[in-house]
C-alpha cells in the first residue's frame, strides 16, 4: 500500500518538476522587455540605510548630545553652503587674472568682503561649531579648509592658520566622512535639507 502512494506521489510531482524546468518563460515588470526562464528568481541590490534611533528611544544624554549637534549643524550648514557657492564665483574670477598682483589684490578685496559678511557670525561661533564648519566646508566644496587656503593665499599662509588652528583644537585638513565618523552629521543634514528640522 505505502509503495502505490509513493508512486502515485512520484507521478503527480513529475510534471510539476518539469514543468517548473521547461524554458518557459514569464514577463519582469521592468521598463525593458525582458524575459526570464520561470526558475529564476529576481536580485535587487539597495543602498545601504543608517537608521538611527527614534528620540524617543534614546537616554537622556544621548538626547542631551544628538540635541546639541542638531543644533550646531543648523548654525553653521548654511554658512558652508554659502561659501561654497561664493568659492565657486570667486575660483572662476581668479582663474581669469593673468598676473600674480591681480590675484592678490583680488584675494584681500574678497577678505573683506567675506569679513564684513561673516566676521559677527564667526566670532560668536564655539569651538565645536568651528570644526564642524571645517568638515561641512569640506562637504560642500569638496576641498579641506587647508587646500582652499593654499590655493589663495599660498603654502605659508596655509600653514601659519593651520598652526593658529591647532592651537584651538581644529584641523583644516580634516576631511568629511559620511560613512563612519560624520554619520550623524550626514544625517541631521539630510533631515534639513527634507525640510524635516
Amino acid at each position: 500500500m505505502g509503495l502505490k502512494w509513493s508512486f502515485i506521489c512520484f507521478l503527480l510531482i513529475i510534471p510539476v518538476l518539469s514543468f517548473s524546468q521547461t524554458g518557459e518563460t514569464r514577463p519582469v515588470p521592468t521598463s525593458k522587455e525582458v524575459s526570464l526562464p520561470a526558475d529564476t528568481s529576481l536580485h535587487f541590490y539597495l543602498k545601504p540605510v543608517d537608521i538611527f534611533p527614534d528620540k524617543k528611544d534614546m537616554s537622556p544624554r544621548q538626547l542631551h548630545d544628538y540635541t546639541l549637534l542638531e543644533l550646531k549643524v543648523k548654525k553653521v550648514y548654511p554658512i558652508a553652503k554659502a561659501a561654497a557657492i561664493k568659492l565657486s564665483e570667486y575660483n572662476k574670477v581668479y582663474s581669469s587674472f593673468k598676473s600674480e598682483r591681480e590675484r592678490r589684490n583680488y584675494v584681500k578685496a574678497v577678505e573683506k568682503q567675506l569679513f564684513l559678511e561673516f566676521e559677527d557670525e564667526l566670532r560668536r561661533m564655539k569651538v565645536s561649531e568651528g570644526r564642524i564648519l571645517i568638515k561641512l566646508l569640506d562637504r560642500e566644496t569638496g576641498s579641506s579648509s587647508y587646500e582652499i587656503i593654499k590655493e589663495f593665499k599660498g603654502g605659508f599662509s596655509a600653514f601659519f592658520w593651520q598652526s593658529v588652528a591647532k592651537l584651538f583644537g581644529h584641523d583644516l585638513k580634516a576631511q568629511y566622512d559620511p560613512v563612519t565618523e560624520d554619520r550623524i552629521i550626514e544625517y541631521i543634514i539630510g533631515q534639513i535639507d527634507l525640510g524635516l528640522i
